[in-house]
């Protein structure tokens, strides 16, 4: 993709999101990330991120505040950063999401990396895109199950997780 407009990335199974781009001396294309307030190399993969996440905040209602990018932890002594998590007003994880460029198949290799993550993390949802694939399940850590949505939930669907008082 260019400054100008053209585009050699792939059309995306994701409503297309306007994107802020600049283009630098040397030719590359940086777009904008409005969650860490930066240029970044347009990739495949950050474009996935790019468009995944206004999906997430204008169609399914994640509020930016509580959504975090490239956000780091500590896997058995090694450094490693989660794609984007989705966060509780308390600051807790509710959702890992994990990002391919368009031509990586989604495969178990993919959902073992958001597994360990978890690890850490303990977010009841998991969410794996390469921007032409979208799977999300709900994890639960008691009794090492989980349940595939048909689709990738709205907020409001999943916010109160593990917080509904008993009436």
């Amino acid at each position: 993709m260019d400054i100008n407009g053209s585009c050699s990335l792939p059309i995306l199974n994701l409503p297309y999101a306007q994107m802020k781009l600049q283009q630098t001396d040397d030719g590359a294309v940086k777009v904008f990330d409005a969650m860490r307030q930066k240029y970044l190399i347009l990739t495949p993969e950050e474009y996935v991120r790019q468009q995944f996440t206004a999906w997430m905040r204008e169609c399914l209602g994640y509020p930016q505040s509580l959504m975090g990018n490239e956000v780091s932890i500590n896997l058995n002594g090694t450094r490693k950063r989660c794609d984007t998590v989705v966060f509780r007003p308390d600051g807790s994880p509710l959702m890992i999401v994990e990002y391919k460029a368009p031509e990586i198949k989604i495969s178990q290799a993919v959902f073992d990396q958001i597994a360990r993550y978890s690890i850490v993390l303990r977010a009841p949802f998991l969410t794996v895109s390469n921007g032409l694939s979208h799977f999300c399940c709900e994890f639960d850590y008691s009794s090492s199950s989980y349940r595939f949505f048909k689709t990738i939930p709205h907020y409001t669907q999943i916010k109160d997780y593990g917080n509904i008082q008993p009436v």
